[in-house]
């Protein structure tokens, strides 16, 4: 019986993409297959959450679908999370929870 081949834990879009979206939750520590070499992800990475497929820079477009959908704003390891405390969207503003955790910041990027 021929064996099957196990499901990627991260799925790329289009092969222009430099990030990939986690099919499953994934654990810090955990090692990943990105573009044929064994990277070891710093931190968990929720279901559907966006990975770095490369290093990234700040001011980097950051392209999924083949299209950008926003800008870094400070280094991303390859295999790093990408969300708003690292990206900031091109289009719309980005809100998150102050230190309060009841009033919002937001960034007009």
């Amino acid at each position: 019986m021929p064996s099957q081949a196990a499901a990627p834990q991260l799925l790329l879009m289009s092969p222009e993409d430099n990030c990939l979206i986690a099919r499953m939750p994934l654990s810090a520590g955990e090692l990943v297959d990105i573009d044929g070499t064994q990277v070891t992800l710093p931190a968990a990475v929720p279901l559907g959450y966006k990975v770095a497929r490369v290093p990234l820079a700040p001011g980097d477009k950051v392209l999924r679908y083949g299209a950008p959908i926003g800008s870094v704003t400070a280094p991303v390891a390859r295999g790093a999370v990408l969300h708003i405390h690292n990206l900031a969207s091109d289009y719309m503003p980005t809100h998150t929870l102050g230190d309060d955790s009841q009033s919002f910041i937001g960034s007009s990027h």
